[in-house]
Formats: C-alpha cells, sequence, structure tokens
C-alpha cells in the first residue's frame, strides 16, 4: 500500500515590518512582493521581516488588503476541516447562546472578521443560505465552505454571489447561480417577503431585527412615517406590531416599493407607500404643515471610499434636518447609519448639526448597532458599522 502524497508546501510571503499587530487585514504596503507569482485567494504561510512564521492567510497581490489572516496556529491547517470548525462555532454561537431560532428564522450565520472568517459573510432566510463573497480567496473556499454549512442545515437552498465592485478590487469573477425563488420568513412574529439574489444586500436587513422591535414600542396609536423604507421592516413593525394608527413609507426605489407592499399585505398591515426623493417630498409637505409623531430614517450605506467620508456626513446633516422638521414636537425620532467608514462620533455631530440647523432640541435616549448575530471584534472596529440613534423631539 503506497503512502498518501504529501501535500505540497504552501507559498510563503514575507512582511516589510515585523508583526506587531493582531487586526486580520495586512494592507499591499507592508508585503514583500513575491518571487514567483501566488494565485489570488492561495493560502499562504506568512513571515514577518524578521523570517518569525506569523500566520496562515488568504493571498491576493490584487487586493489592497493582500492578507486576511485565517490563523496564528503554525501547527493549524487552512482546510475543510477547519471551514467545517469555525462555521460551527459561528452557527452554534447564533443557535445555542443568542438562541435565536427562538425568536426568527432568518439572521447572520457568519459575519466575516468577527468569527474568523475575513471576507466570508452567510445570511440564513428560512430554508434558504446566501453566502456573500468579498475576497478573493473566500470564493475560491466556497466547496468547502458550503458543505460545512450543509452539515448544520442539509435541507437549505444555497445562493452565493459577490458585489460588482468586491469583484473589481479583489480581481475574480464570482458567477453567481440563479437566485432562488422568495421566501417567507418570520421575525417577531411577523412575516417578510425576502428575494436573494436582488439588489438588496443578500435579501432583508436582519441587522435591524431588535431596532425594529424597540421603535414597535414607540408607535401606538401613532402617526408614522417610515424614510428610507426599503422592503417595509420598520413601518410593518409599527403597524403590525406597534399598534400605529396610520404609517407612510417613503423609497425612491420602484422594487424596494413593491416588495414593501407584499410585506404589508403578509402582516395584514394598511400602509401607504410613497415612491418619492425624500429632499423633494419633504419639502413638499413640510410647509404644508404635514408632522408625524414617530419618524425613522434609515438610509442606504452613502460611502465605501474615505474621500467621500465628509460629502457623506454633509448629506446625513442635510436628510436629519429635513426629516426632524417632520416630527412633531414631543415626538420619537430613529436616525440610522450603515456606513462603515462612518463612527458613531462623526455621525453624531452631524446630527448634532443637523437638530441646530432644524431649530430642534434632541433627548438621545438609546443609542444601538446591529443585532448580536452581527458581532464585531474590539480590534477590528471596522465590523462595527451600523449606528442607531433614538432620540425624544423638542
Amino acid at each position: 500500500m503506497n503512502p498518501a502524497p504529501e501535500a505540497a508546501p504552501l507559498p510563503r510571503v514575507t512582511l516589510k515590518i515585523e508583526r506587531r499587530s493582531s487586526h486580520p487585514w495586512i494592507f499591499q504596503k507592508m508585503v514583500e512582493k513575491p518571487a514567483n507569482r501566488i494565485a489570488p485567494g492561495a493560502v499562504v504561510n506568512v513571515h514577518d521581516s524578521t523570517g518569525k512564521w506569523v500566520a496562515r492567510a488568504l493571498y491576493n497581490g490584487h487586493s489592497r488588503i493582500t492578507l486576511r489572516v485565517l490563523t496564528t496556529k503554525e501547527d493549524e491547517p487552512v482546510d475543510a476541516a477547519f471551514f467545517a470548525r469555525m462555521i460551527g462555532a459561528a452557527v452554534s454561537f447564533r443557535r445555542d447562546a443568542l438562541k435565536l431560532d427562538e425568536v426568527t428564522n432568518a439572521y447572520r450565520l457568519v459575519h466575516s472578521e468577527a468569527d474568523g472568517l475575513s471576507g466570508l459573510v452567510v445570511d440564513r432566510f428560512g430554508d434558504t443560505i446566501v453566502v456573500e463573497f468579498f475576497s478573493a480567496g473566500m470564493y475560491k473556499q466556497r466547496t468547502a465552505i458550503m458543505d460545512a454549512l450543509r452539515t448544520h442545515y442539509p435541507a437549505a437552498r444555497f445562493y452565493y454571489f459577490a458585489e460588482e465592485h468586491v469583484g473589481k478590487q479583489e480581481s475574480f469573477d464570482c458567477r453567481a447561480p440563479e437566485p432562488p425563488p422568495p421566501d417567507v420568513i418570520t421575525e417577531h412574529g411577523l412575516k417578510f417577503r425576502v428575494a436573494p439574489g436582488s439588489k438588496h444586500k443578500t435579501g432583508f436587513f436582519v441587522d435591524q431585527r431588535d431596532n425594529r422591535k424597540t421603535f414597535s414600542e414607540f408607535c401606538g396609536g401613532k402617526r408614522v412615517l417610515d424614510i428610507c423604507c426599503n422592503t417595509g421592516g420598520f413601518g410593518v413593525y409599527a403597524k403590525a406590531k406597534g399598534g400605529a394608527s396610520e404609517v407612510i413609507g417613503l423609497d425612491l426605489d420602484e422594487q424596494a416599493i413593491e416588495m414593501a407592499k407584499q410585506n404589508a399585505k403578509l402582516n395584514n398591515a394598511q400602509i401607504r407607500y410613497v415612491q418619492a426623493d425624500l429632499f423633494a417630498w419633504l419639502r413638499d409637505v413640510i410647509p404644508n404643515g404635514e408632522r408625524f409623531d414617530t419618524v425613522v430614517l434609515d438610509p442606504a450605506k452613502l460611502t465605501r471610499d474615505r474621500e467621500d467620508v465628509e460629502s457623506a456626513l454633509r448629506k446625513y446633516c442635510d436628510m436629519n434636518r429635513l426629516a426632524l422638521l417632520a416630527v412633531k414636537p414631543g415626538g420619537t425620532f430613529l436616525t440610522c447609519s450603515c456606513t462603515g467608514l462612518v463612527s458613531e462620533a462623526d455621525f453624531l455631530e452631524s446630527l448634532r448639526r443637523a437638530a441646530w440647523q432644524a431649530g430642534r432640541t434632541l433627548q438621545v435616549f438609546k443609542i444601538t448597532g446591529a443585532a448580536p448575530d452581527h458581532p464585531f471584534l474590539i480590534h477590528v472596529q471596522e465590523g462595527r458599522y451600523l449606528k442607531a440613534v433614538f432620540c425624544k423631539v423638542e
């Protein structure tokens, strides 16, 4: 009987510096150019400038994030067993520690760096599992990833994709399969139709689950405005769970409005949806005295580019100023930012400016982020992207 062939040694990548950080991203400027070409997405051994082995990582010479560290244990190979172990731990955290199955059948299973799998996001929507790749290396490992997920969800349908800008940045071509048919998920007793493969993220914004529930508690008998309503989450909660007297949902996206109408119908919620630009609509109705007891503003991400952060902050200020003018004195206002490059401190400062310009005083009584199935590592603050600020408006 012949012995099994030994695995080929991993390529070696050397840093220009000593490794003094535990952050899983190592940028291009810190990495020596390898003597021989290494395929994008390859697993490599990383040595620092002293020659010391420091990590095993996914390599991509085309990307600004050239190395994504997966393990700092020299005796831990990055193989199918590694992905099975890491994904098993992530799934167990959601099921056993957070007990999310008692609340919903839609939640994030893998949240990239926070679960030790930089460049990978996995969401569960009922019987559909959606895998989003943010790196060529994770795309290369897709079979091991989906095999590991299948052990926990044997009956699941799978859909995977990468956004076009990610494919360009990471230099890989992710050919997504045909999207699965829309599914209906449940969350805190409410139903929502989700459509993986549509342009709305992985299908539904599960990160706002707890904020939707909290928001609904301020809607009883109230007139509610849901600005940038997307597929209707906050508005449906306000009416079907919170008992709002009237809800108006506002969004520019025709496809999102159509899905929001379906979600309202699923929950027997009477909601009026308006397809319009928020700036034009608010400037039109505010002079007519249109006011609401409870308002939520939850716009899409405003920028991915550090150069555009100042412009994004100005836009946050402008939209919050107008939204505040639509809130009755004594009313409740929830404002959100999912732009990861905008810090909580900067977002609050833009909100302070908006309140001053609107002539309103804001009493902030709660600041939250994403639901706990979207954790972040304390040394990887980039994972903390969502800010949700609850205020009383005077």
